[in-house]
């Protein structure tokens, strides 16, 4: 059956993208940054998973503020990149695998989760920025993807418990399929960070790094915050963060913590990679 290895953190802005395009990754604003991956790259390059399922949010390449389902799930078997007003040059198709999302898509249904399923589905530096982040930039792409869009946009957006409960429906619908694949799902988005209003660039380290041990050691702590107090801790973008929490309940009760590095600002933002294994 399939299997889940473990789970990654990653921020997922704009200018990500940016830096690794125009080969500045390694310019003194961004090295601490782009170093705190070289661990998580070779985790990746070690264990070798199939597939990742990429948990992040659309910026409106596919959903407008009229329409945003709570979940979307990717089932198609290639994706294409757009700008979505970054001025993002778009990167290599990825590959799909729809016979796997429609089996994640009709196990999530039948235990309550309505997920909006996706034949054709466009993806954005959410999903982008992360897997250049940690894989680099390719023609042929060395993992299979499926895109599973969270609403963090428009509110109401879901809950940080309901968010864990979707990670912990998504291990059941992975471990109950019948291929052997190794799977690992990437938790994108956050951390702190605020872009509009009074609070704009506002940044808590404290929360930020309590968030990264509580996620990884303790992650019923987080459910227990509502999203208004998420957001007076972490910013109104960082909501985000609630999409760490999708990733850390497909994993085991109990992780390895493989790596687990912080770097703030960039880009007006804390940033966090953490790498989870799941025990053999």
């Amino acid at each position: 059956m399939a299997r889940i290895i473990g789970g990654v953190t990653s921020s997922h802005i704009p200018a990500v993208g940016n830096a690794i395009a125009n080969n500045q990754t390694q310019e003194p604003y961004w090295k601490r940054f782009f170093d705190g991956y070289k661990p998580a790259q070779a985790w990746l390059r070690e264990k070798k998973p199939d597939v990742a399922i990429v948990v992040y949010n659309d910026h409106g390449l596919n959903f407008f503020l009229d329409k945003i389902p709570t979940f979307a799930l990717g089932c198609a078997d290639v994706y294409h990149n757009a700008d979505e007003g970054w001025a993002l040059n778009p990167v290599a198709p990825f590959k799909g695998d729809a016979q796997f999302s429609w089996h994640l898509a009709e196990s999530l249904v039948n235990q309550e989760f309505d997920v909006c399923t996706c034949q054709d589905m466009k993806v954005d530096h959410g999903f982008v920025n992360p897997i250049r982040a940690l894989y680099g930039t390719h023609e042929v792409w060395p993992v299979t993807t499926i895109p599973l869009a969270v609403n963090t946009v428009q509110h109401p957006v879901p809950t940080a418990l309901r968010c864990y409960k979707l990670g912990q429906a998504l291990r059941r619908a992975i471990e109950s399929y019948p291929e052997d694949l190794g799977v690992v799902v990437f938790g994108t988005g956050g951390l702190s960070h605020q872009l509009q209003g009074e609070r704009a660039g506002l940044i808590d380290v404290e929360f930020d790094l309590d968030c990264m041990d509580k996620i990884a050691n303790d992650p019923q702590w987080m459910t227990r915050f509502s999203n208004a107090e998420i957001m007076r801790r972490a910013g109104t973008e960082g909501i985000e963060t609630i999409m760490w929490l999708v990733m850390r309940g497909a994993l085991q009760s109990n992780v390895k913590v493989i790596h687990k590095h912080y770097h703030a600002p960039i880009s007006n933002t804390g940033a966090g990679v953490l790498v989870l294994e799941n025990y053999s």
